[in-house]
């Protein structure tokens, strides 16, 4: 639940009718205010509440002037003045909020991802094209590792040379 703060300004236009319609109207006024705001604002969630104030005022004002013209009563304006939230609101707004950021992080890392898989696709078809720029990567690459201190090297071998290297060394064997 929240604690919600409004005013609204109205006038008697019909005094007769203010006076024989109702009561008392300023009471009658204030209660049905009190109600509407209630209605109108239980049906909205709280972000649109604390973001859509004016909607919220003009719909409440509409429903007012609606209600209290059969007794000589003009609602000229309404004003939510301050909507009080408890701490256990404020928190789950802040983890919503928290939520939202990282969904928002989550779908751009993956759009980078996707970006950054097209144009590996793309240089992947274009070394495949030409086989000595595939020997010149493999040599540009050495000389990133050669220049590097680490202590353990790491030599990449061709698959295809491993392949022949292999079937060279594998006995034939006779099945008659």
């Amino acid at each position: 639940s929240v604690k919600v703060n409004a005013v609204v300004f109205f006038r008697v236009v019909d005094p007769q009718k203010a006076i024989i319609q109702v009561e008392d109207y300023l009471m009658a006024t204030s209660q049905i205010a009190q109600t509407t705001l209630r209605v109108v604002l239980g049906k909205h969630e709280l972000d649109e509440m604390l973001a859509e104030r004016e909607r919220l005022n003009l719909d409440v004002q509409q429903i007012l002037d609606s209600q209290t013209d059969a007794w000589g009563i003009k609602v000229t304006n309404v004003e939510i003045k301050h909507i009080d939230l408890n701490e256990s609101m404020v928190r789950a707004i802040a983890r919503q909020a928290e939520a939202e950021r990282e969904r928002r992080a989550k779908v751009i890392h993956a759009e980078g991802e996707k970006q950054a898989a097209v144009a590996l696709l793309e240089a992947a078809q274009m070394l495949a094209q030409q086989p000595e720029a595939m020997q010149l990567r493999y040599l540009q690459t050495m000389t990133q590792v050669a220049g590097d201190r680490a202590s353990t090297i790491v030599f990449p071998l061709p698959m295809d040379l491993l392949g022949r290297l292999l079937d060279k060394e594998r006995p034939v064997v006779d099945r008659r």
